[in-house]
């Protein structure tokens, strides 16, 4: 029980509670260098058996372990190696039944012994998949069983009373980490298999958006013909609200482009432009990139111009497309 009656630390307690913190990181730290040494053949026949699984591998773990394998399983899944989490009492209700003849179970348990974990080995051995065990314990029920024992023992947990799993947790997520950072090497998994496992996030927009999904097309694309006179260019700038104009010829080949910037330029000529051709003050030398472009590069090739929008064109040159800075910030790429 807590103590309710014991007043809270005070500042005079800082250095005392510094020390404390330090002492569990160096703790852990020497916990995590020990774990070199561990990697050798079994970590070697662990990976075999997990990259040559027709399944998925199937991860157990009670409490502390529970989490670690967890996160272990799902880091797996995001890199290459279908994994799943099955918490051990489900397993002995019903969820056994997850499990088939193709995967490859991976069990986690610091001492070995965990009740919830052994009475299930007599199943494992029956459906004929390999048992891949991490604990603390050589001389284990988990251990002796497996088919593949990785032991990740520590020497001490880094709390203070010797009972919080600590030190053999972290131990056991970086021992997980290994794994899945060496299946995923030698899966060749790479930077946009990685993004099409995390379609939201940063990284995945980053990978898989093209012009193509957030260019403006058909009807949306402002667009007018190199005759079209400098007002009626406006207009048009005006009604697709994008700040500018592609100005394509009568075969559909971008001819140049009319922004807010080059009509300043026309206008230090007098007011008389608004009726000339647009063609007389458009920019012929524009940035024009192709649809299966990504967004990421897109934003760089603005950047690097130093201009907000980019006229997206075919192979023969033909306008297909317009794409700004807002349709990136949109998207997030930005």
């Amino acid at each position: 029980m807590i103590d309710r009656e014991r007043p809270p630390a005070t500042v005079a307690d800082a250095d005392r509670l510094k020390r404390l913190g330090r002492a569990v990181i160096d703790i852990e730290a020497r916990a995590l260098a020990g774990l070199v040494e561990r990697i050798d053949d079994t970590f070697v026949d662990a990976a075999r058996h997990m990259l040559v699984c027709a399944g998925r591998i199937v991860v157990l773990g009670m409490g502390k372990s529970g989490h670690i394998g967890s996160k272990f399983a799902a880091t797996l899944a995001s890199t290459g190696t279908p994994a799943f989490f099955v918490h051990p009492g489900e397993a002995s209700h019903g969820d056994m039944g997850m499990i088939t003849p193709a995967d490859v179970v991976f069990a986690l348990s610091n001492s070995g012994e965990t009740d919830e974990l052994t009475v299930l080995v007599p199943l494992i051995k029956r459906l004929g998949v390999p048992l891949i065990a991490m604990t603390g314990n050589p001389r284990s029920t988990l251990a002796e069983a497996a088919t593949v024992h990785l032991h990740v023992p520590v020497e001490q947990e880094a709390c203070p009373l010797g009972l919080a799993p600590t030190s053999s947790t972290t131990a056991a997520l970086a021992m997980g980490d290994a794994l899945a950072v060496a299946l995923l090497e030698a899966r060749g998994f790479t930077q946009e298999d990685f993004a099409r496992s995390h379609p939201g996030g940063a990284l995945g927009r980053r990978l898989l958006l093209k012009i193509r999904d957030l260019m403006h097309q058909g009807e949306r694309m402002p667009v007018v013909r190199p005759d079209t006179r400098v007002v009626d260019a406006l207009l048009e700038i005006t009604r697709k609200g994008l700040g500018l104009t592609a100005v394509v010829g009568a075969d559909g080949r971008l001819e140049g482009i009319f922004t807010d910037g080059d009509l300043r330029r026309a206008l230090d000529r007098g007011a008389h432009v608004l009726d000339a051709p647009v063609a007389g003050v458009m920019t012929r030398r524009c940035q024009r990139v192709e649809a299966d472009m990504l967004a990421a590069e897109a934003l760089r090739v603005m950047q690097d111009a130093k201009i907000n929008a980019l006229l997206v064109v075919d192979p023969e040159q033909a306008l297909i497309g317009v794409l700004n800075m807002h349709d990136l910030l949109k998207a997030k790429v930005l």
